[in-house]
Formats: structure tokens, sequence, C-alpha cells
């Protein structure tokens, strides 16, 4: 039986998005990456979080019932090992609903980076869906927010999410998204979406010239 955390009290809501460097507390945030890339690759591969990387235990601030989805190992190193950043954009917004606290927020990351590795950047919105902020997905602000800590261009990323708002944000900046239906995916979502893929690591395959082959 899933037991939904008592709320807290609320809390007002950040100006924009919570930008966390990879690691614990404390360690240097990513710079742009200079690399040259072979013609084709996209600059950043940004993922969603809940239903992309690990399983949606909705408001989850506990490590411990961090779990992943299917091939995500597989398909975040295949990104890396073509030189490619990855970072996470999430909505979170048990944090406005007085659920999480920035520290769970944290926690939860850790452990994520603890089963997958770092990433370059994460982003989360801690606000509701009716604060009116940019950065809540469908809204593109965490997208943007990636692509300037890490200096490149929105056009130049892919997004790769579970449901319609992951695919409107990439959308909305100029980013290619790609959708990965789940259980909870809305067929009309599916419907819509530009691209889709069975799991992620057809995901990104799909990224990657020549990663067809790739373990």
């Amino acid at each position: 039986m899933l037991i939904t955390p008592a709320p807290r009290a609320r809390t007002a809501p950040a100006e924009g998005p919570w930008l966390f460097p990879p690691g614990p507390p404390g360690r240097p945030a990513a710079t742009a990456c200079r690399t040259p890339r072979p013609p084709g690759l996209p600059h950043a591969v940004l993922f969603d979080r809940d239903g992309t990387l690990i399983e949606d235990v909705p408001y989850n601030g506990d490590p411990r019932r961090v779990r992943l989805m299917p091939h995500a190992r597989a398909a975040v190193d295949t990104v890396r090992s073509w030189g490619v950043p990855v970072a996470v954009v999430s909505n979170q917004s048990g944090v406005a609903r007085g659920l999480l606290d920035q520290r769970q927020v944290r926690a939860v990351q850790e452990r994520v980076e603890a089963l997958l590795g770092p990433f370059a950047v994460w982003a989360v919105c801690p606000h509701g869906p009716d604060d009116g902020c940019a950065c809540r997905k469908p809204a593109p602000g965490l997208v943007h927010a990636v692509c300037e800590r890490l200096g490149t261009d929105p056009r130049r990323v892919a997004v790769i999410g579970d449901i319609g708002s992951d695919l409107a944000a990439a959308r909305a900046a100029g980013a290619r998204g790609l959708l990965v239906p789940t259980p909870v995916t809305r067929a009309e979502e599916t419907d819509a979406a530009p691209e889709t893929a069975p799991d992620l690591l057809a995901a990104v395959r799909l990224l990657l010239p020549g990663a067809q082959g790739a373990a």
C-alpha cells in the first residue's frame, strides 16, 4: 500500500528552478563542454526523472524507494560513451505542496547518481501547477536553464520523457523531443509525439548516429 507523506506547511516557491551539480553538495557546477563532437550528435541529452530514468513513486523523497526503469543504465552509459553530456529536467511539485524539501530532492538525486553515475546538471522545478512559473514542464524553463549552464543552444539538445509535458517543454524550447511511453502515458500523448521509442536504449540509439550497435 502506497503511503503519501503528510503535507508540511507550504512555503513560498522559489523564483526559478533549482540547479544542482552532480554529487554531494559543494561539488563545483558543470561548465560548458568544449570537446568537438562528430556531426549529427546532440550537444546534450536531457532526461526526465520520474517514469523515465526511475520508477514514478509520487512525491518520493526516500532514496530507498528509487528503482531504475528498464535499460536506464545502458542508455545513459551509451550517451556518455559518445562524449555527450547528460542532464535531468524534473518537475517536483511535492515541494510546493509541502510534501518534500530540498534535502529530500537531493537525497533522491544522489541515489540516482549512485546507480547511473553523475549527470552534468540537474534542473528541478519546485513549483505547483498553479504557481505560474516559467520552469514547470510543459514550459521550457528547465530546458533553457540546463542549456545556459552547459553553454549550448536548446536547438542542439534532445529531451527524453514519458509524458506529453516533457515533449511540450522540448518543443517550446526548440529542442528535439522523444517519448518513451509507459502504462501511464496517455494514448493521445503517444499519438502526438513526433518520435517515440519502446525503451530508453532504443531512444538514445535514435539520437546517436552509429550507436545502433552499442551494447
